[in-house]
């Protein structure tokens, strides 16, 4: 069914875990990963925590034996530059030509830009292993920089540039850190981690303007507030990598759109990771943007390329992200406008019940990894929140 060769386009972990799966399915013919960085596939998480503060450097999912042993072709330092569905063939940057029965998209995200500014040294994005040792290299104790954007990666580069000596200003638009993921009230309490760590917060407000000879020296804010900086790092989200998809006729919206296995408009293009956006049980679409989903729908990917079959990823999402000593641990479709329910707070570590039309449909905890983890049952099962609010 699968045919000779399957191609997967991305070298992340969602490329690398789709390349596993089929080798564990018993797939036995040719598997290529085709990557657009030259370093052996790695992990991104700890880009923004382990890297930028020196701990570790080798964040490498597999060492070259094991793509040797499993027979894994590596198409490293070339990304994709187009997709023609019908002669399946892709075409790569450097020319190469490529030919699959079946092709993967495993693209990931490119961090967004803000348009206008100009270009400074000093200025940072963070998405690759390159980015994150650059960042590393001009971080000074003592310095400050500025990080525009508290999602989870301008948090976390906001935490591991304190821990290595630099005073923050952290700047959000929206009205709390994560606001957008976890609701304003969860912001808060991550706003507050981060003024207690001694980070300078200022929320409802962006970056209008950065200024400098060669070199970034100063940042305008929208309110007109002037700041001396010495790093700039742009945390203001990313957009999925389907550029090389344009023309081809796979359908793109957000991402690329996929059934509930991850299949695309186009019978023999497949997406995963955070470039998809599979189809959910209710009839929407979504991509998600966490670790474990990646694996989860690798192995549904997988499953349903090779044998047909229709399997599901797992029913309660889990995310986490690592800032100063505490780790922030969510379950469930959690979204920005639920009710929330603070049902613990000792000042830093909290707990926090999520509420869509009288159900728990997810908990995000910081520092309190037992309590989070053993409410899955009660998310998977919709258990009415009045059940766990009332007194015991």
């Amino acid at each position: 069914m699968a045919g000779d060769r399957i191609v997967v386009v991305g070298a992340g972990l969602a490329g690398v875990r789709t390349a596993e799966e089929l080798r564990r399915g018993g797939y036995d013919g040719a598997v290529v990963l085709v990557g657009d960085e030259v370093h052996l596939p790695y992990d991104r998480p700890p880009l923004s925590k382990d890297v930028v503060r020196g701990e570790r450097d080798d964040t490498t999912l597999k060492p070259q034996e094991f793509f040797d042993d499993q027979r894994i072709e590596l198409r490293l330092g070339t990304g994709a530059r187009s997709l023609d569905t019908a002669s399946r063939t892709l075409t790569l940057d450097d020319g190469t030509e490529l030919g699959y029965d079946e092709l993967v998209v495993a693209t990931g995200l490119r961090p967004r830009r803000i348009p206008g500014l100009p270009s400074l040294r000093g200025v940072h994005v963070l998405r690759s292993l390159e980015d994150s040792r650059a960042l590393r290299a001009e971080i000074v104790s003592g310095s400050r920089a500025l990080v525009v954007g508290a999602g989870f990666i301008g948090c976390e580069v906001a935490a591991s540039l304190r821990a290595r000596g630099v005073d923050v200003v952290l700047v959000e638009p929206q009205a709390a850190p994560l606001a957008s993921v976890l609701g304003p009230d969860v912001g808060a309490l991550v706003a507050r981690l981060h003024t207690d760590e001694g980070v300078d917060v200022r929320s409802g407000v962006g970056l209008s303007e950065l200024r400098g000879d060669d070199r970034v020296t100063t940042a305008v804010l929208g309110d007109g507030t002037e700041i001396d900086v010495d790093l700039v790092v742009l945390g203001i989200g990313s957009t999925p990598v389907t550029g090389w998809l344009d023309g081809s006729g796979v359908e793109l919206d957000n991402g690329v759109v996929c059934d509930g296995v991850g299949r695309s408009s186009d019978p023999h293009v497949w997406a995963v990771g955070d470039v998809a956006a599979w189809q959910l049980p209710d009839g929407g679409r979504k991509r998600v943007e966490h670790w474990t989903n990646a694996g989860e729908q690798a192995a549904v990917l997988a499953k349903a390329l090779l044998t047909g079959e229709a399997g599901a990823v797992g029913q309660v999402p889990y995310f986490w992200s690592d800032q100063y000593d505490i780790k922030i641990q969510g379950l469930g479709a959690v979204r920005g406008d639920d009710t929330v329910h603070i049902v613990r707070d000792d000042g830093r570590k909290f707990l926090a019940y999520y509420e869509r039309d009288g159900r728990l449909v997810g908990v995000v905890g910081a520092g309190l990894p037992g309590q989070v983890m053993k409410t899955r049952a009660k998310i998977a099962a919709g258990t009415p929140i009045e059940e766990l609010l009332a007194p015991a």
